[in-house]
């Protein structure tokens, strides 16, 4: 008895994708079926590679065509394809056309590891296999090359500058372009303008995400860059007090008024295990990201505990989901990578 495509084809839509809810033929995942004897070989496509369901489609798809009579032998080549997102309603103007995906990543005040958080899911995104940016544009105060454990200036190719690479992603910052002991004093307009040039004057190339790191409140830059390119959506940092939690709300408050989809918080400092006698102690009071988010009625991505390997990692340009791999704070920033790929590939199908 020959084995048909059809039979596999229908075998395999009793497989589905649990954030997209439908099954992975019609979401067009299934190509280039190869069909020798009993052996079935074809590439499963999903929507970005850092998919949290990765292992689990594989298998089912797998355990679905060996379901189909006469198969023996089934040969699934994993691969994907980032769709871009980009929020509703018109374009102010897009001057990163070349991105699939821009991912503004604020907090409501300084101070809650915002920039740490950015570090660790760009480089965890392109751990998995992302096209991967990150874009400092904490303009009083660039931290992002530190904490990348990069100098230089970029190079400057037919009238743009070139981004410096560092752990598989692309990255820019005045911290290039300034140096450190230099203090800014900028009125708004020159903010303005720098963020413009930072996204304009940069050969980012095609890219699946671009992070950009924002300075803390709702300001200036905040204001400029939802003008200034579709962004796919916002990520909200905060710790668990109170005080923090008041200017995360503010910072949501933004972004829905001007009509971005807020992705989801974090909580960063969520709790201290003690490393020598696993006590735990909430030192900033502990869950109020996720009350905030059920309150806001946003996704919550996920609690960064303190630990010192993050503040190592930092000050020595070896984010720790490069440097601690095995650990279990790089482990929470992964998930939470993942996470939120997912909610992008949501957004992008509801779209």
């Amino acid at each position: 008895m020959s084995v048909k495509q059809e039979d596999i084809l229908e075998a395999l839509k009793s497989v589905m994708d649990p954030d997209l809810n439908k099954d992975i033929v019609s979401l067009g995942f299934i190509k280039d079926m190869v069909i020798e004897g009993s052996k079935v070989g074809f590439t499963l496509e999903l929507t970005t590679p850092a998919c949290p369901m990765k292992a689990q489609l594989e298998k089912g798809a797998r355990d679905a065509a060996l379901s189909v009579e006469g198969v023996d032998t089934v040969d699934i080549n994993m691969t994907s394809s980032v769709k871009g997102g980009g929020m509703k309603g018109p374009k102010i103007e897009d001057l990163v056309p070349s991105v699939k995906n821009v991912l503004a990543i604020a907090s409501g005040k300084g101070g809650v590891g915002k920039s740490t958080v950015s570090v660790n899911l760009a480089v965890a995104m392109a751990m998995e296999g992302a096209k991967v940016g990150l874009l400092d544009l904490d303009i009083y105060g660039p931290s992002i090359p530190m904490m990348m454990g990069i100098k230089g200036q970029p190079k400057n190719e037919n009238g743009k500058m070139v981004p410096l690479e560092s752990h598989g992603v692309k990255m820019m910052s005045l911290g290039f372009l300034i140096p450190d002991d230099k203090p800014l004093i900028w009125r708004g307009p020159m903010v303005m303008s720098a963020v413009e040039q930072l996204l304009k004057d940069v050969a980012w190339g095609d890219l699946d995400y671009l992070f950009i790191d924002l300075p803390p409140g709702t300001g200036d830059a905040q204001l400029s860059l939802t003008q200034k390119t579709t962004l796919t959506g916002a990520v909200v940092v905060t710790t668990p007090q109170d005080v923090a939690l008041l200017d995360a709300t503010k910072g949501l408050a933004m972004f829905k008024k001007v009509n971005v989809d807020v992705l989801g918080i974090i909580e960063n400092m969520s709790f201290y295990l003690c490393p020598h006698c696993g006590e735990r102690s909430e030192i900033f009071s502990h869950g109020g990201g996720k009350k905030a988010s059920e309150r806001e009625e946003v996704p919550f991505l996920g609690e960064i505990p303190i630990n010192v390997k993050i503040r190592e990692g930092g000050d020595s340009g070896q984010p720790l989901v490069v440097g601690e791999p095995e650990g279990e704070p790089a482990k929470r920033f992964r998930d939470i990578a993942r996470t939120l790929a997912a909610r992008i590939s949501i957004q992008t199908y509801r779209n």
